[in-house]
């Protein structure tokens, strides 16, 4: 028995050190980004030589990536509202409803998800072109929309499997029709799954550069094809205190949705 114990705490220890090690690599380019935003000198360097903000004060000042910045947050924003929408009421119809072709409408929702960017990037862009929209908002947000819907279609989803029937069908039988009940029973119940969906939306269509690489332009550039663009022509420390920056925001936003998809103590 004792011999048992011991080879079972073994592999729970070595299982436990590959997987910390695993993480640790794939955070810590994440965090080498941190000490080379703030180096004195004018390209990246680790360890840093000297600290200081300047570059900070730059990229918040610079026109070019306040205006990608504030482009992007505007597509996002939209995106969230867009996505959240349509994915809540797929994975009604997923989870609730008695649809006829059901694994077909889930594999094209969650398809998005599992195409390469670059073949979706490039399909899009064939699409886009003729009809003039790429580098625009509208073209922005119908292709950020497309992949930001599997996210929130897979969280609501688990919201909606984890809430008790029951509960929509006493406010029916006390004479609640389904919008009411929907409304004032079960929207309540799985908003915290919603608006870590909205998190997730918001997340997909501001970090994704890829598409937005091909159906970017000119007049409207997404804050990843700004960073792009200035890893080939203009590299310094102001990318990497962009990307701290987003890192920061992405970090403070997945706190958020956690917060609120905590259970409460309280019962309604």
């Amino acid at each position: 028995m004792a011999a048992l114990r011991l080879r079972r705490l073994v592999a729970l220890l070595g299982g436990g050190l590959i997987v910390g090690t695993v993480l640790f690599f794939l955070v810590l380019p994440t965090l080498l980004i941190v000490p080379m935003s703030l180096s004195q000198t004018d390209y990246l360097q680790f360890p840093p030589r000297g600290l200081t903000l300047d570059w900070y004060g730059r990229f918040f000042g610079d026109p070019d990536w306040m205006a990608a910045t504030w482009f992007s947050f505007k597509i996002a924003i939209a995106t969230t509202l867009s996505a959240t929408v349509v994915g809540t009421m797929t994975a009604l119809a997923l989870v609730r409803g008695n649809l006829p072709f059901k694994n077909t409408v889930l594999a094209i929702s969650l398809g998005p998800m599992i195409v390469p960017h670059i073949v979706l990037g490039v399909a899009l862009y064939l699409v886009f072109s003729p009809l003039q929209l790429t580098g625009s908002f509208t073209g922005f947000l119908v292709a950020h929309t497309v992949l930001a819907v599997p996210y929130v279609v897979i969280t609501v989803s688990a919201s909606l499997q984890r809430f008790d029937p029951t509960l929509e069908l006493a406010a029916l039988s006390c004479g609640a029709n389904r919008v009411r009940a929907f409304f004032r029973i079960v929207l309540p119940n799985i908003a915290p799954g919603i608006f870590a969906a909205s998190v997730f939306a918001f997340l997909a269509s501001f970090d994704e550069a890829t598409v937005a690489f091909f159906i970017s332009d000119i007049s409207g550039k997404s804050i990843g094809r700004k960073m792009f663009e200035d890893i080939d022509f203009n590299l310094t420390p102001v990318i990497a205190a962009a990307s701290t920056t987003f890192v920061g925001l992405s970090l403070l936003l997945m706190a958020l949705a956690h917060t609120v998809g905590q259970p409460s103590d309280g019962r309604r």
